[in-house]
């Protein structure tokens, strides 16, 4: 059987990237790492799940939970960073 943290070893995410996913999809974070790692294997993936995570990192600012909104900026920047492939998705 395999535990959380072998999921997350094959996906192509991180932690926090599902963890946004899941927020914002309201799923489980095993639903939201499956919809993640299937999402970024389309060739418009990573635009579109820039826009999960920065759909919540808006969300963080408008109700005030700035330190939500400093681990999304993390993850945000993380994310562009590793995931080149779609340069599109850097200019939002």
């Amino acid at each position: 059987m395999l535990a959380w943290i072998d999921c997350l070893a094959f996906s192509d995410l991180t932690a926090d990237e599902i963890r946004a996913i899941a927020d914002h999809e309201r799923l489980s974070q095993i639903a939201a790492l499956e919809l993640g790692n299937w999402l970024i294997h389309l060739p418009d993936g990573s635009r579109r799940l820039k826009r999960v995570i920065l759909d919540e990192l808006e969300a963080a600012i408008a109700r005030g939970d700035f330190a939500r909104a400093a681990e999304l900026r993390a993850t945000i920047k993380h994310f562009c960073d590793t995931h080149p492939e779609n340069q599109a998705a850097k200019t939002g």
